[in-house]
């Protein structure tokens, strides 16, 4: 057994314990550190590939800014409210159901098939990973197409989350916190009014 083997086992451990420990969490805050040690689990797979890029990507956004901004959510909208739960949209259920069974089935045809879909564009299977990741790299060639070919969609993509932060502080505002800045009437005032 290699160091390797023994790595990549410990963070399929974590990954997979995180993520069993995400879904019977009951505070929306152990659900988020929970989410932040699956995707470090996750990261330290993607340095075994030899995908620096990624894996500092998944520490950056994923288990640095989007969760922070999960967290900031959670904590606008208040983690100690309890939801209805009946569901706005009789649909939507199903409809996840069934786009998480086609999203499944996807990532078993890969894990099945995965160097075989690779070999698919160098030819042969031993070289095909060492093929796609040769000179000049993952990480300049992905800045290339990412900062030329891709630049409006990453702005724009920049900008809508921009918009849907806006929003959730709108839509996440309290009635309450409002009549607390507005001057209170007096029983006695309130009298006289009616």
């Amino acid at each position: 057994m290699t160091i390797g083997t023994l790595v990549f086992g410990v963070a399929f451990i974590v990954a997979l314990g995180s993520a069993i420990a995400m879904l019977f969490a009951r505070n929306a805050v152990h659900v988020a550190l929970f989410l932040v040690a699956a995707q470090v689990a996750l990261a330290l797979t993607f340095l075994l590939q030899g995908a620096f890029f990624v894996a500092a990507v998944q520490i950056i956004i994923y288990a640095g800014a989007i969760m922070v901004l999960f967290l900031f959510v959670v904590m606008l909208l208040g983690v100690d409210r309890s939801e209805a739960l009946v569901e706005p949209l009789p649909f939507q259920r199903p409809l996840a159901l069934g786009l998480g069974a086609l999203l499944a089935a996807g990532i078993l045809y890969l894990a099945v098939a995965g160097i075989d879909a690779a070999s698919t564009i160098t030819g042969d299977g031993s070289g095909a990973l060492l093929a796609l990741n040769r000179d000049p790299g993952n990480v300049l060639a992905l800045a290339r197409v990412l900062f030329s070919r891709y630049l409006l969609p990453f702005e724009a993509t920049s900008a809508l989350l921009v918009a849907a932060i806006v929003g959730v502080m709108v839509l996440a505002r309290r009635v309450g916190s409002i009549s607390a800045v507005a001057p209170r009437i007096s029983p006695a005032e309130e009298r006289e009014v009616a």
